[in-house]
């Protein structure tokens, strides 16, 4: 980079990358480099994947949009006119986009902007700005669907170069689905099992959370297809394998995944889920002992360990190793699950055989 050899740099950057693709440090230097070189949306992609890793990185996601707005100025052929008004046959049309900004700070009614929004969509039906600002619009409506519908058509207008809204179409048909399954939860606490609603709900419930599973396994193929060194995609693709329950398509993601250091403990915890759900209880405990010797003092990802290790334990007939497991747990975290009416009740049982 030094030597002015960006095209190398940016060669060696992403060889770095293929030893661990979560390395925030060399994703900025990535990034950096492409924004030198004028390549946006590559950049918009990095920046992506920064904020995938890290939704804090205040960084990330003003330079992501800087990253954005640049190539929508270099893909209009802004850069060739004195301002953005020389870009708008009418300049009526200027004025009220500038009045649909202020709108929006001072209350005015959402179903407007969209409405005038649309107006402009319709007399420039190729403009990637105004599509991405009727999916925001919508958004922020919470009318999902409408809004995925908007992302996802200007995602076809970049012809999938801009990785930003084919993203923000995948995430809002997750909250979409949750928002369902929330609504179909919500339902059921307040009914009683005899309600004549109860079993429908209790049915589209299902069907939600099998949908949503499905997606996300769908949307985590996809990703691990276009990127199938990363391993931290790997185990997002197992954890949802695993989730759907489809737990032998999960092992061999998960097996993968133990080898990216920073994944590494909560794949060996998944995969020993997996061999307890296919009764391989043998390499269950291997799986899960291991993992447990990794982490030296007692914090949420020791607890689920070990407790999954004693539900191993359980299953296998050995309960005074299961009751052990519980114990340790007892003895830093009372409100952990059941644990204490697991150990409480060893101690009752001892208390009655006396």
């Amino acid at each position: 980079m030094a030597a002015g050899w960006l095209e190398i740099g940016v060669f060696a950057l992403r060889t770095l990358l293929e030893e661990n693709p979560r390395d925030v440090k060399v994703l900025h230097e990535l990034g950096r480099l492409y924004r030198h070189l004028g390549d946006h949306d590559q950049e918009v992609e990095i920046y992506n994947q920064i904020t995938a890793i890290n939704p804090l990185d205040a960084q990330a996601l003003r330079l992501g949009k800087d990253a954005s707005a640049h190539g929508s100025i270099k893909r209009g052929g802004w850069t060739q006119a004195e301002s953005y008004r020389d870009l708008i046959k009418d300049k009526e049309v200027a004025i009220l986009l500038e009045q649909q900004s202020r709108m929006r700070l001072t209350g005015e009614s959402l179903d407007q902007q969209i409405a005038e929004t649309y107006a402009r969509h319709k007399e420039e039906p190729a403009n990637v700005d105004l599509a991405r600002r009727l999916g925001a619009l919508n958004e922020q409506k919470e009318d999902f669907e409408a809004a995925i519908g908007w992302y996802q058509y200007a995602a076809e207008l970049t012809k999938g170069a801009d990785a930003g809204l084919v993203r923000r179409a995948s995430d809002l048909k997750i909250k979409s689905l949750e928002r369902e399954i929330a609504t179909h939860e919500e339902f059921l606490s307040t009914r009683d099992v005899t309600n004549e609603l109860y079993a429908k709900t209790s049915e589209l419930l299902k069907a939600a959370k099998a949908k949503r599973a499905e997606f996300l396994i769908g949307d985590a193929q996809e990703r691990v297809a276009r990127n199938p060194t990363d391993l931290q995609l790997r185990f997002e693709l197992g954890e949802n394998l695993l989730d759907a329950r489809r737990f032998r398509e999960a092992v061999p993601e998960l097996q993968r995944a133990r080898q990216n250091p920073h994944a590494r403990v909560k794949a060996m915890n998944l995969l020993g889920c997996c061999y307890r759900e296919l009764e391989m209880l043998d390499l269950a405990v291997k799986q899960l002992e291991e993992a447990s010797k990794e982490i030296l003092q007692m914090d949420r990802m020791k607890k689920q360990i070990v407790y999954n290790l004693g539900l191993v334990y359980e299953r296998m007939g050995e309960p005074e190793k299961s009751l052990a497991c519980m114990k340790q747990i007892y003895e830093v975290d009372y409100g952990y699950r059941d644990v204490a009416k697991r150990v409480e009740s060893s101690y009752a049982r001892n208390i009655s055989g006396a």
